[in-house]
Formats: C-alpha cells, structure tokens, sequence
C-alpha cells in the first residue's frame, strides 16, 4: 500500500481558539506559540482538548471536520502527553480540559492523580499507531541502523564491551564510533523532551530495545530489572542529545538548517515532510505505513485520547467530537486522518474503540 500525501497547510498547523459562539472560530498560527501547563480560559461551551504533540495534528483536523458538520467550537492545545494529563487530571469542574491527548498509555500515577483530584470517569480510547523515527535532510547521509547502534549514541552510559557490563560515560562522538558503516558525522540529536509521550516511547521501544541487543545488558535485564531500565532510560547529558521542544514541526525546519543532525518524532511529520527530510532504516525495516501498521517497524506505538465522562452532558457536543474522532471516515482505512499519517487500527479493534466511546465505557487502572 503506498500512502497518500496531504501536506497540512496553516489550517491544520494551527489550533482553534473559540470566539464564544457556536458558528465561529479563529485560526491562529501555532509556529510561535509557547506551551503552558496552567489551563486555557475555555470560552462559552467549547470542548476543550490539551496533550499530545503527536496527536496534534489529527485531533485538529477531526475538530475542523467537527466544526464544518456540527457548528461547535474545538480548542486543541498542544503541552505534550506529560502536561496534558497533568492539566486533565488536575479536576473535574468545567474549567479543565475534557480531552486530552496522548502519543502513550496513560501511567498510574497520572491516573491516581486523576482519582485524587475527583475525575473519577475517564474514558481511554485507542485512535490508531503511529512510528517514532529517526530522520535526518534529504540531501544528508542516509542512515541504516540498528536498535543497538540508537541505544550506544544515546545512552548516559554504555557498557565498557558486550561482554563487560563495568559502565562508562558514553564515550562516542560519531556515528562511525559505533559502527563504521555509519556515517562518519558527529552524533547531535534533537529529540523530544521530557513531557512527551514519544520520549516515553522512545526510551522504552528503542533506548530499552537496543540495550537488550548487548548481551551483558539482556543479562542484567533478566536479574534486575530496575537497573536495566534506569540505565536504557537515562540519555546522555553532554549535548549530543538536544531537547527540542515539543513543536515538531519547529524540529522540522532544525533538520533542514542543520543537515548534519538527526531528529526523532512521530511518523505523520515525517509523511507530511518528505520533500524536506527522510528516515532512517532500523534493523532493516524502513519507517513506512505498512510496516508500522504489520508490526515489523520496530519503534511503533499506539496513540491515545482520554475523555472524562462527566463533562459528556456539560459540554455540548463532547461525545459527539470523540464519535466523530473514532468513525471510519476518519481513523478508517483511506480514512482522513491516515492522509496526514495515522495508521488504522485493525477492523476488529477499532470496533471496539468505537463501542467505548458510544458506551462511554470507563477505565481504571
């Protein structure tokens, strides 16, 4: 299957800011914007959605299908997963978000936090997956790695040899450090920060996924667990891994800028950038549709919303939006959200998906 490319113009790089009433909305350019973790003033009756960056730009594009059939107002607002559920969970009265987005599962500790400031019906809802990649410029060096090779140029500390598990500080400056059939350009990655869910992925799938290649490290992993994780967690401090920021498209333009850095993001940037950057094969799979949709690309994940269920019948149109967000004309096979890079659950999952958000079905963890 080859995919469809819808590049998003201003309309869909942006998020909607009510005006108050029921038929009009005013589009404002994010590129500029700073991410705050103190709620936005919600206007009049608007749905309210905060989260991820990932998710962004689908949750945009259904509350601008939604606005064009139903007449309401959408605010999406982009914090990044971590802010979002901090700022969904922080209660359960009308000036909190009724949606937020997220590019991970929901952690316990988010949901005790939901629990403990009374948002006690929360919703979780699986909207399709998604690939984290790792690109750089279209003219630059084209990159084929492993996971192993991911987890050696980003870990704080690496292993003194495969069979030595004495831990050092990361010794490597190039890519060719750690493999010679990588190119010979020094290691500078821009990557997410720490409030968003692809950094969770990330260091979960990649960071975790190619420490287990090293073999002293699967030993580690199999008689302590907790200090594999903190080590596959814990990415190196000595700017060689950048936090970005959570606006990628921002991240986008840095790649173009910089041709000898790497970004890592979600999937749907780089189908809707393909003119401006490529990604790199892992461990022989390349970052395409079909691949992430069968599995075989090996840093997938699943993309999430979490609406409370409480604030369906005080905020007008609430399940509506989310029926709208979960129908088969938009999270579908050639549906409008696989156009700007969402990969479909499966027919059988998605059904129910759909069954939770008609039921409103809770979750508890």
């Amino acid at each position: 299957m080859t995919m469809k490319t819808l590049i998003l113009g201003a309309a869909s790089a942006a998020f909607l800011v009510a005006c108050g009433s029921g038929d009009t909305a005013v589009v404002k350019d994010t590129a500029t914007k700073t991410v705050k973790e103190t709620p936005a003033k919600a206007t009049g009756g608007d749905i309210r959605v905060v989260g991820s960056s990932t998710v962004y730009p689908f949750s945009t594009k259904v509350a601008q299908e939604f606005k064009n059939k139903s007449g309401f107002n959408v605010v999406v607002e982009s914090t990044g997963s971590g802010g979002g559920h901090k700022l969904f969970c922080s209660g359960a009265d009308k000036s909190t978000a009724d949606i937020t987005n997220s590019s991970r599962r929901q952690k316990k500790s988010e949901y005790d936090n939901c629990v403990k400031n009374g948002v006690q019906g929360v919703v979780e809802v699986k909207i399709g997956f998604d690939g984290i990649v790792v690109a750089n410029a279209i003219d630059a060096p084209v990159m084929d790695m492993s996971l192993k090779d991911i987890y050696l140029a980003f870990a704080k500390e690496v292993p003194t040899s495969d069979t030595d598990c004495t831990m050092k500080a990361n010794p490597n400056l190039k890519w060719s450090d750690i493999n010679p059939k990588l190119s010979d350009e020094k290691i500078e990655a821009y990557g997410p920060p720490p409030t968003s869910g692809t950094r969770d992925a990330f260091v979960e799938i990649a960071m975790e996924g190619g420490a287990k290649q090293v073999p002293c490290l699967a030993e580690l992993r199999s008689k302590d667990s907790k200090a594999f994780a903190n080590n596959a967690h814990t990415l190196r401090e000595d700017g060689k891994w950048i936090d970005g920021g959570e606006n990628d498209n921002a991240l986008v333009q840095t790649l173009v800028n910089t041709p000898t850095a790497i970004g890592i993001f979600g999937y749907s940037f780089l189908e809707e950038n393909t003119d401006k950057i490529k990604g790199a094969t892992i461990d022989g799979t390349p970052p395409e549709f079909d691949q992430i949709a069968s599995g075989d690309y090996p840093v997938a994940r699943s993309l999430y919303f979490y609406l409370k269920k409480d604030h369906v019948g005080k905020t007008p149109g609430l399940q509506e939006f989310a029926l709208e967000f979960t129908s088969d004309a938009a999270a579908g096979p050639g549906g409008y959200l696989e156009e700007i890079g969402l990969v479909p659950l499966p027919d059988a999952e998605r059904a129910k998906t759909r069954a939770v958000v008609e039921n409103l079905t809770t979750y508890s963890q």
